[in-house]
């Protein structure tokens, strides 16, 4: 018989899956789906197992069937199959093999849960198999090969997903060049491949030493619905041993597969998501693999990764191939054509209507008359799968872990489609559906084409307002916009217009605020300008922060003597006798923001002579600190001696979030723009939060001051949020004054509210965590331990959103350290944002100086090393160091190379050899990134336990090139943080962050805690009015990053600045702001405690 079989699932124990992963509604989806056979993944997990035995019984020699006491039923689907369970899980390993570290899973098939049970046993002496469905193992690929045909000879062992870049067999990161390397003596013992979602056979033909084995193709699906994304058809007897016969070359009874399109994967193309460069494989080789924004490696795909391994030219096809096919699923295919989500209730009526009227999902895209679809469907879902059949789609492919996009109408296409459908009859081809075809010819990439309707180019996109502020003739333009207007999306179209106009790319330049807006406004810039202005022009309009501006421009311009730029972490360990030095630093760097010079009168006696000693030091050492790159960029346009070529470069200047310009980056901007540049900036008053570095609202007053003359536009419909949040945060933020006045925001989409803004106020610090945690779960529909043990039966529902749609907002980084430990315990994944604390700890702050002076052979940099306790010479020999480094820099390196050390004492030379021995050490080390030389670093300090260094692993993870890492640490702003949690690499991330690391970021659901007085707002011993209105600031910012829900949290004891012990805090003001009609309280339910067995005394 032929029958669909779906291998690779996974169950409700496994991270990131839905509660529906369970016997019961994986075998209701098969039915829908048209499979037959299907995987029960997850076999090692003991809770899992027990849910098998209890709800499946035995059918076939070696499958499974449901019980029929746990069948949900549902409306008839003719032709539906009587499904069957294969036991099936996944394994990712982990391991170091040849030099390298080794990422790479695979899926195995066993006749029984008896032969589940015996590997199971085997494996938990291993490793902790209970904690994931698809747990991870120390272990090499070979043995855990050899382990399983130990104990169960009929096992089915099958490396998965082969190409994907991080885990798996031939992965560009941490894969083999050949399989032989991986399973070396027992590679016979492979008899089948995984494609992948990221590749399909076609590609996978290319490589001629995967010609012996057969290539199946799994959904890998996380819920029920996602089945049959892939999938293998089989002509064979229903069992076990039929299916092993079929997966054994050659292969009798396997007749090939259906596909995912390759595209949509993450990882198909190459690039840097950062940087906002995609290449296709041919353009990475022309470009030899660097990246032309930030000039580092960019991020191998998987088609890259085939080429470079394959030795057939694409198109040619070994004997014995299989056929295949490339769908779409079904719900994505009706969602596309109507114009509406995938989970909308008019997608589920289309859907349920075909199922009934047509049969199973796998024949309605494949089999049904597109006439029988046209009478279930109506014109626009028959017309959406007669293209899937033809391939008559676009797609942009996906690279760097951005999904990428099969679009299948335009929305104009859609509505004059629509406007013609009365003259439109389907005609069925004649071909035989039901046998796959050959494979297709791979479906046109439209190059250039943006991935959001908003990067289009062209006007006719733009509001009236938005189109008043691009438009605008004035030399200077003032744009008031709130959140959620398309504040970016109005620059990148001024940007567009301004070229239409005649402006040279080249004399254009955008300034944002973190290095991560300025990669996204590159990518917005590329996807609007390069289909009308080619991807040279279009890559020629120069956008970055104003540090990064200042910093090229220095180093432009002739007359400027470099200096060695050092960080704010680093400058603390160069006053290691003063107090408070990072309160001292942190003073100077507004007072320099401020504009104020040491001498200046308006300079507090406090900090005059810290500030003249500091800055004595920067100008004797030759150091430049962060500020002082805007103080010297500001100088030399003051002076005249900025050449006119760069000069040139600024003719047109578009600055984003202009309200957090501090008067020293106002003044840098006119000084800019005085030589008649056009100015455009956009901002909001009320989403000024940087008070702390000497930004305010008041630049707005400045500007208005300065240009009389500027056109002032005001954008005031939010595309962002729900009308209650808008509702909640304005009338939060009306209590703050307006000197300008301010525009009341309206919902660009007046539909329903939205669910209310919820408040849940937990008894203390921890209780709060686990408050966050329940919610977390309870929006994604649940996870391994709590889904299993039901833990959130009843409770409100959720279950729409994936990890990545959600963000945890905080005021403070030390409220991470709770949360972090709630998620942890969960298994969560995810990512944290905005901890500048952690850097002005004393073990990080050693490391990250060893490592600059590593990274840039600077005299001053080997100086600051040897200051470290490690590697410090004493103070006699630091002050002959530095005499030297001043008056004879030549004997100076000399001393350093173990050379003419003649008047250093035995112990100094000692430490000089020590420090030459360490760097020699790991400057090979760094070869490998960051991670290897963190690794080492680590042990050789004896700081294995330090939570701190395991904190900066976490951020090495996300950036592993030594140059990049130190760019980051040294120089980025709070979002440009960032770091992976201590669970480690996952598909998608749950966002911890500051509140101020959230800005300009936007969230489906937004999570903010600590709602407490003291805490938000934060305040001193003597508050201001000043201090409370920035902190409303930054609540309005917090609750205008969230798209559909708020969720608000409170604990009523906190530990405060260190404090050993809890103390009582009461609920913030702020919630007293909220009006009552936008805010429901939901109180915390307790456990139910466990009955005690009373004594017998």
């Amino acid at each position: 018989m032929k029958y669909w079989a779906d291998l690779h699932i996974h169950s409700k124990y496994s991270i990131a899956t839905s509660k529906d992963c369970c016997p019961e509604h994986l075998e209701l989806w098969a039915r829908r789906k048209g499979l037959t056979v299907i995987g029960t993944g997850d076999f090692t997990h003991p809770a899992w197992r027990e849910e098998l035995r209890e709800k499946l019984i035995p059918a076939e020699d070696g499958l499974w069937r449901l019980k029929p006491e746990y069948r949900v039923e549902t409306a008839a689907i003719p032709g539906a199959p009587e499904v069957r369970f294969i036991v099936s899980g996944e394994i990712s390993l982990i391991y170091k093999k040849n030099g390298r570290t080794r990422k790479v899973h695979h899926l195995l098939l066993l006749p029984g849960l008896e032969a589940a049970e015996r590997l199971a046993g085997r494996l938990e002496k291993i490793g902790n198999i209970a904690a994931d469905g698809r747990p991870i193992l120390g272990l090499d690929s070979r043995a855990l090969l050899e382990i399983t045909l130990e104990t169960c000879a009929e096992a089915i062992f099958i490396p998965a997903h082969i190409w994907t870049p991080h885990f798996s067999l031939f992965g560009a990161n941490s894969g083999f060049d050949a399989i032989e390397e991986c399973f070396e003596d027992l590679t016979p013992e492979i008899t089948a491949l995984e494609t992948g979602l990221s590749s399909d056979p076609a590609m996978n033909w290319q490589l001629s030493a995967l010609d012996r084995f057969l290539l199946v193709s799994n959904s890998d699906a996380h819920s029920p619905a996602n089945l049959a994304r892939e999938a293998n058809l089989f002509a064979t007897d229903l069992s076990y041993p039929a299916i092993r016969k079929a997966l054994t070359p050659p292969g009798e009874g396997f007749l090939g597969t259906v596909e995912f399109f390759p595209e949509e994967g993450k990882y198909h193309w190459d690039g840097h998501r950062a940087c906002g460069v995609r290449w296709a494989p041919a353009q990475t080789r022309e470009y030899q693999g660097v990246c032309p924004v930030c000039g580092r490696k960019v991020t191998t795909g998987v088609l890259h990764r085939v080429e470079a391994l394959g030795d057939r030219a694409p198109g040619e096809k070994p004997a014995g191939a299989r056929r295949y096919e490339r769908l779409v699923p079904l719900a994505q295919v009706i969602a596309a054509a109507e114009g509406v989500g995938e989970k909308t209730k008019k997608v589920r009526g289309i859907y349920g209507k075909l199922l009934q009227n047509c049969g199973p999902e796998l024949v309605v895209l494949r089999e049904t008359p597109l006439d029988e679809i046209l009478k279930s469907a109506g014109p626009l879902t028959t017309e959406g799968i007669r293209r899937v059949r033809q391939g008559l789609l676009e797609i942009n492919p996906g690279f760097d872990g951005e999904y990428g996009q099969v679009r299948i109408f335009q929305d104009e296409e859609r509505q004059a489609f629509l406007g013609q459908a009365a003259l439109f009859t389907f005609e069925t081809g004649d071909e035989d559906r039901r046998s796959l075809p050959d494979s297709p010819v791979l479906p046109a990439v439209k190059k250039g084409e943006g991935e959001e309707r908003e990067e289009t180019a062209g006007l006719p996109e733009l509001n009236p307002e938005q189109r008043k502020a691009v438009t605008a003739g004035a030399p200077q333009v003032l744009v008031v916009a709130g959140p959620g207007t398309g504040k970016t999306r109005t620059l990148v179209h001024r940007v567009e217009f301004l070229l239409e106009k005649g402006a040279e790319p080249a004399e254009i330049t955008c300034v944002t605020f973190t290095r991560k807006a300025a990669a996204e406004m590159r990518e917005r810039l590329k996807r609007l300008l390069t289909p009308v202005y080619g991807p040279r022009k279009a890559g020629a309009v120069r956008v970055g922060t104003f540090h990064q501006l200042s910093l090229d421009l220095l180093r432009k311009t002739p007359a400027w003597t470099k200096r060695t730029l050092v960080s704010e972490y680093e400058l603390a360990g160069f006053f290691p006798e003063e107090n408070g030095v990072r309160r001292a630093l942190l003073a100077v760097s507004r007072l320099k923001n401020s504009n104020l010079t040491p001498d200046d009168p308006d300079v507090p006696e406090e900090w005059r002579d810290f500030y003249r000693r500091y800055q004595e030091f920067l100008r004797e050492e030759g150091l430049l600190d962060y500020d002082e790159i805007l103080v010297e960029a500001a100088r030399l346009l003051r002076e005249g001696l900025v050449p006119p070529g760069v000069r040139a470069g600024y003719r047109h200047l578009l600055v984003d979030e202009f309200q957090d310009l501090t008067p020293l980056q106002y003044q840098l901007l006119k000084l800019l723009a005085e030589t008649g540049s056009t100015l455009f900036v956009i901002g909001d008053p009320d989403q000024s939060i940087y008070g702390f570095r000497g930004a305010g609202a008041t630049v707005f007053a400045d500007f208005r001051r300065d240009y009389p003359a500027a056109a002032e536009i005001r954008l005031r419909l939010n595309y962002r949020s729900t009308p209650v949040i808008i509702s909640a945060a304005q009338h939060l933020i009306s209590r703050n004054p307006a000197p300008g006045g301010r525009a009341t925001l309206e919902p660009a989409r007046p539909v329903a509210g939205g669910p209310p803004i919820t408040y849940l106020p937990a008894s203390g610090e921890k209780a709060e965590s686990i408050a966050v945690v329940r919610e977390i779960i309870r929006l994604v529909g649940g996870t391994d331990m709590l889904s299993a043990h039901g833990s959130f039966r009843g409770s409100k529902e959720g279950g729409n959103y994936s990890f990545g749609d959600l963000a945890v907002l905080f005021r403070t980084g030390r409220q991470a350290e709770t949360l972090e430990k709630a998620l942890c315990k969960e298994g969560l994944p995810y990512k944290v944002a905005g901890e500048k604390d952690l850097f002005y700890l004393p073990r990080v702050r050693e490391t990250v100086t060893f490592l600059h002076s590593l990274v840039e052979e600077e005299d001053r940099l080997h100086l600051a090393a040897l200051g470290l306790p490690c590697f410090f010479p004493g103070r006699e020999a630091m002050d002959k160091l530095k005499a030297l480094r001043r008056h004879d820099p030549g004997a100076f390196r000399a001393a350093l190379a173990l050379e003419n050390q003649e008047t250093f004492s035995p112990e100094a030379r000692e430490k000089f050899s020590s420090y030459q021995a360490w760097r020699e050490k790991y400057r090979s080390l760094l070869a490998e990134g960051v991670t290897a030389f963190l690794e080492e670093w680590i042990q050789d300090r004896g700081w294995e336990e330090a939570e701190e260094m395991e904190r900066l692993r976490g951020m090495a993870a996300l950036s592993n090139d030594p140059a990049d890492f130190l760019a980051r640490v040294l120089h980025g702003k709070e979002q440009d943080l960032e770091r992976e949690g201590k669970r480690g690499p996952a598909p998608e991330y749950i966002r911890l962050m500051t509140i101020h690391a959230a800005k300009g970021l936007e969230f489906p659901v937004v999570l903010i805690t600590g709602l407490e007085e003291g805490l938000l707002p934060l305040t001193g011993e003597e508050e201001s009015p000043e201090e409370i209105e920035e902190e409303r600031r930054l609540f309005y910012v917090g609750l205008t990053r969230a798209q559909k829900e708020v969720i608000l949290f409170s604990a009523g004891r906190r530990r405060r600045f260190g404090a050993r012990d809890t103390a009582p805090v009461l609920p913030s003001r702020f919630l007293q702001e909220l009006p009552a009609e936008t805010l429901q309280r939901r109180e915390i339910k307790k456990k139910r405690a466990k009955p005690v067995q009373p004594g017998l005394f």
